[in-house]
């Protein structure tokens, strides 16, 4: 105001100077047009001269991205899709995967309410209606390094139903673990139970469960009981590999735990399971419920073939339904009485018969 009041008798510069202002805060405009400068390009050009849109350009990304073991960065991601034939900068990856929320990043995002464990012990009655999963250090001698192994386990057969073994263990790893159990089992109905470890209490992987009907419920903090089935699972490992094997490298690791994870479901008798292998229980399932669906199905052949020999079953009547089943009754009833009751007798049934038939109308009316 003192600028604009003072404007005619001194030059801008010099009110400014004596405001301490600078002359550029006098000049700015504010714009109300959005971003400034040229709009972002709604399609990429291929090295075929073709066109596609960014959303095609996106769904491309995703699936590299849910591919095994695949947690590329924008700038790798470039690479690939320069390799598939498109021209394309990491400027414009990176906005297309940021605006996707695709970026790895190193920060771990998380907001709301976490919902905690409300009883320790899981009672399980079916496979893949609870599932328990953790991370576990392995050590390995010949790289003098720490890897981590993280491992699903379906609570009721006590399967490894997937499992990661590598340097690091990121929420995308987590994510496509998840897309992998839902591609061979489906995720809808299930309960999850992990800790707050960075990589499960990550917004990304909550949405995206709570996208596929997922409940998930973490564990209180330092309540490894609150897990006890993956931390029995891990105390197997420990046992039975980590303490039995000295790793050379990761690639030696990495073979040894897929052939005790193939040992372990198919072929370890379970002391929790009766002495049988998780698959054998899960398998066992199967065919009880098949078998159920297959006596059902059977009994309500029967029942439906032998309708026909079942006497009427007695139902409530109710206006012009009660008058139409007295006439067709009455009908039926003369017809048969008149027909095979003999002669002499004919007269006496029917008399019988209208008596029957008054007393039916007093009841009913």
């Amino acid at each position: 105001m003192f600028v604009s009041h003072y404007r005619g008798q001194a030059s801008v510069s010099s009110l400014c100077t004596w405001l301490n202002l600078p002359t550029s805060t006098w000049y700015y405009q504010p714009h109300d047009t959005g971003h400034r400068g040229i709009k972002p390009s709604t399609e990429t050009l291929c090295r075929d001269g073709s066109r596609v849109s960014n959303e095609q350009v996106v769904e491309h990304i995703r699936q590299s991205l849910s591919r095994e073991f695949c947690c590329y960065g924008y700038h790798t991601m470039t690479s690939e899709l320069k390799d598939a034939g498109y021209i394309i900068n990491h400027k414009k990856v990176y906005r297309l995967m940021a605006q996707e929320n695709l970026l790895l990043g190193k920060v771990i995002r998380t907001s709301g309410k976490r919902e905690f464990v409300r009883f320790r012990k899981i009672t399980a009655a079916y496979p893949m209606e609870y599932v328990c999963l953790d991370i576990k250090y392995v050590w390995v001698g010949g790289e003098h390094r720490n890897y981590y192994l993280l491992t699903l386990l379906d609570v009721f057969s006590r399967k490894a139903i997937d499992q990661i073994f590598q340097r690091s263990i990121k929420q995308v790893d987590v994510l496509n673990a998840f897309r992998r159990i839902n591609s061979l089992y489906g995720l809808k109905g299930i309960t999850v139970r992990n800790d707050n470890g960075s990589q499960f209490i990550a917004n990304s992987v909550r949405l995206f469960l709570q996208s596929e009907q997922v409940r998930q419920e973490f564990t209180h903090i330092a309540t490894p009981q609150e897990n006890s089935y993956i931390e029995a699972f891990h105390s197997i490992i420990d046992r039975e590999v980590i303490q039995r094997f000295e790793f050379s490298s990761y690639e030696d690791a990495r073979l040894t735990f897929d052939a005790h994870r193939e040992w372990y479901n198919y072929a370890r008798k379970h002391g929790s399971l009766k002495k049988i292998t998780p698959q054998q229980k899960w398998e066992l399932y199967e065919k009880q419920k098949q078998h159920r669906l297959t006596t059902l199905a059977s009994s309500d052949k029967a029942e439906m073939g032998s309708a026909g020999e079942q006497p009427v079953r007695n139902s409530p009547m109710h206006g012009d339904n009660e008058a139409e089943v007295m006439k067709v009754t009455s009908a039926h009833l003369s017809n048969i009485s008149l027909c095979k009751m003999p002669e002499k007798t004919q007269h006496n049934g029917v008399n019988d018969l209208n008596s029957g038939l008054k007393s039916l109308q007093l009841i009913g009316g």
